[in-house]
């Protein structure tokens, strides 16, 4: 479980709530259950009718990703190539098709199959390339329809003060019930304020953030591919994939002598 991401939410609304605390205010007057309908209810029903029916059915799925997704460790997938590469060199390259199909990784059991298959190394490019193209664009289905949400909240929001307020001038005739009347117009705003910016906007950019990790991850396995594919030395295939870890993971390699 992606911890990170809770514990983004919990700082998040906690700050908010204890503000209102410290300031004197009452949590009960937060509470408007029309303008929660309104702001919740309307902003997933205006993102349903943006999206295909096959495509709003997987709206739960990439809400776990950003919460439980597996992230993809560069670093293991680096230590799993050049152990191949070195074996590869020792026993050739048909000596690992049994331990392909041990690989947990689709990605990386996929790709090396085609070594193994005697793919031309274009033919091979080409498919590797196409993989990662598919991928982002998988990818982004699930940050755009985050970030389609976060765009109605706001939006939602004023649309619920609006009818507040329509609500409110109808008591004219009775000025002791204005300022309630008021406040909880502006709930809405706050609810559809709230609920994007401490919600669907960071999770969409939780996601966007992953696919970034997990496609570093497999353009640095792509350069493993090809470098086992040509037969290149372990020392040289490890350089090349080293350019793509981050700075922390170089470190903790260096630190662990591989």
């Amino acid at each position: 479980m992606d911890l990170t991401t809770l514990l983004g939410l919990v700082v998040a609304w906690g700050a908010v709530l204890v503000s209102v605390m410290i300031e004197g205010g009452n949590l009960s007057s937060l509470w408007n259950l029309p303008a929660f309908l309104i702001v919740v209810g309307g902003t997933i029903g205006a993102t349903i009718v943006g999206l295909p029916l096959g495509r709003a059915r997987e709206v739960p799925n990439i809400l776990i990703q950003a919460f439980i997704g597996r992230r993809v460790d560069s670093s293991g997938v680096m230590a799993v190539l050049l152990d191949f590469i070195r074996r590869a060199r020792r026993d050739g390259i048909l000596a690992l098709e049994g331990e392909i199909e041990t690989l947990d990784n689709e990605f990386l059991r996929s790709s090396l199959q085609l070594v193994i298959d005697g793919t031309s190394q274009e033919l091979l490019q080409e498919s590797l390339a196409t993989e990662l193209r598919a991928m982002r664009a998988r990818h982004s289905v699930g940050q755009s329809v985050f970030d389609t949400l976060g765009g109605f909240a706001p939006t939602l929001g004023i649309i619920g003060t609006v009818m507040g307020l329509i609500h409110m001038l109808g008591k004219l005739d009775r000025p002791e019930e204005m300022g309630h009347s008021i406040a909880a117009a502006f709930v809405a705003t706050l609810y559809g304020v709230s609920i994007a910016n401490l919600i669907f906007l960071p999770i969409a950019n939780k996601l966007r953030c992953n696919s970034e990790d997990e496609l570093a991850a497999y353009r640095l396995a792509v350069e493993g591919i090809l470098a086992l594919q040509a037969g290149e030395s372990p020392h040289l295939a490890g350089a090349r994939m080293r350019a793509f870890l981050a700075p922390r993971a170089k470190q903790d390699m260096d630190g662990k002598g591989a």
